[in-house]
């Protein structure tokens, strides 16, 4: 059975921004809603979009034209990972990815998975086996798609002062 639904995944431009923008603030919404603390200080923001998109390593999930998804998708770049509190799986390079976020009317359809997916091919396209990334301790959702994909728990990482919880997949 042939999924009707056109997914792809590029490499976001500045004309993305207020798309990326909206979606990320009703992200911003539903972590309040949900009790979490993540992302109510004021961060994300245009300007941190912006500048994933200048450093090119912002990114948008499209069904068709529309913008559905977004991720900050980096090489060896999160200094905070050396400090964590634990120990990663792996100690060779690795692909980071942050402000994963998903647009409002796409929601419960397993797309955080499949942006997951697409980092995993950016990945193995750059010979790179690991994936690390970080929730808060209270994004239940996000810490469901990291155990549902296969992550490993491997400690606590610090952002602007708060605790997170580090994670780490092997690709094999």
């Amino acid at each position: 059975m042939k999924n009707s639904i056109n997914y792809n995944f590029k490499k976001a431009d500045v004309t993305d921004i207020p798309e990326i923008w909206a979606i990320l603030q009703n992200a911003i919404i539903r972590r309040k809603n949900d009790g979490s603390n993540q992302w109510q200080d004021g961060y994300p923001n245009p300007e941190v979009i912006k500048k994933d998109i200048e450093k090119g390593v912002g990114y948008v999930l499209t069904d068709g034209e529309n913008t559905i998804g977004y991720c900050a998708i980096l090489i060896n770049d999160e200094p905070e990972y050396l400090k964590i509190e634990g120990n990663w799986l792996t100690n060779t390079d690795f692909v980071v990815f942050h402000r994963v976020a998903i647009a409002e009317k796409y929601l419960g359809k397993n797309l955080s998975q499949k942006i997951i997916e697409f980092i995993e091919d950016f990945a193995r396209k750059n010979t790179i086996k690991s994936l690390k990334a970080d929730t808060n301790h209270d994004n239940l959702a996000m810490i469901k798609i990291f155990e549902k994909s296969g992550f490993t728990f491997c400690g606590i990482v610090y952002f602007r002062g708060s605790p997170r919880r580090a994670y780490e997949k092997v690709l094999v």
